[in-house]
């Protein structure tokens, strides 16, 4: 007699399932290194972007301060002249426009100046702000260039970093025919030691690794904007007949 015969089986053999199981696999390593390969980019791009937001900046602030200079009267030498000191490695002025508050707020005495880099490399240039008060506030601002020990500390900005050098000069202005155009009469200094202050101020500058993929300080000559100096009284003036 006959046994009943049992009704055929599907199923899955373990070839075929060591298959599937490799092809999964290799479908998730390419989908990670995908997406690894994306941030990457991402990460760069981001990078490269605040890189040049940064130096971008760092121009406008040095233009800026350097437009929105005022002319302040001091008591730094005889007969109260404008102040403004002035070597290759270090500037002092006073400015309407701050990094915290922009062309909105008080009058800051600015004090640049150029110093050595992080573990020797190269150099950088820092600002530092001093609230305006008057003309007694730049008394302690006449001894001549920053001290050197006390420079990088928290109340130092950093503008521009990992340079391979940066220089300042100053365009002198021509007393004896102030009305000359700015390509003649007109000379650049390392020192300024005149009375009025110059007509342009230039960071001489260069990176120290360029990179043509990214946005670098470069040299840049900002002029000079003289405003009205906010410690003078105008209504005396203001108050004057109007000539006919």
């Amino acid at each position: 007699m006959r046994s009943p015969q049992r009704p055929g089986r599907r199923g899955v053999t373990l070839l075929e399932l060591l298959i599937a199981v490799t092809l999964v696999s290799l479908l998730s390593v390419g989908m990670l290194m995908a997406m690894r390969v994306g941030l990457d980019a991402m990460e760069k791009t981001n990078s490269r972007f605040t890189t040049n937001r940064r130096v971008l900046g760092a121009q406008r602030v040095l233009y800026q301060q350097v437009a929105g200079m005022i002319p302040v009267s001091s008591k730094c030498g005889p007969g109260n002249p404008l102040y403004f000191q002035g070597t290759p490695t270090s500037m002092r002025f006073v400015s309407s426009y701050s990094l915290e508050e922009a062309s909105r707020g008080y009058p800051r005495i600015l004090e640049y100046a150029v110093i050595q880099g992080e573990r020797g490399a190269g150099v950088r240039l820092v600002v530092r702000e001093t609230f305006y008060t008057g003309p007694r506030s730049l008394a302690p601002f006449c001894v001549g260039a920053p001290v050197q020990a006390g420079i990088g500390g928290p109340s130092w900005f950093v503008l521009a970093d990992k340079l391979a050098y940066c220089r300042l000069a100053y365009q002198i202005r021509d007393v004896r025919n102030p009305s000359s155009s700015a390509g003649s009469g007109r000379a650049w200094a390392q020192v300024f030691d005149g009375k009025v202050p110059p007509t342009a101020v230039r960071f001489e500058m260069a990176p120290l690794t360029p990179e043509p993929g990214r946005l670098q300080m470069a040299g840049m000559t900002v002029p000079v904007r003289l405003t009205l100096d906010p410690s003078v009284k105008y209504k005396d003036i203001e108050d004057e007949p109007t000539p006919q």
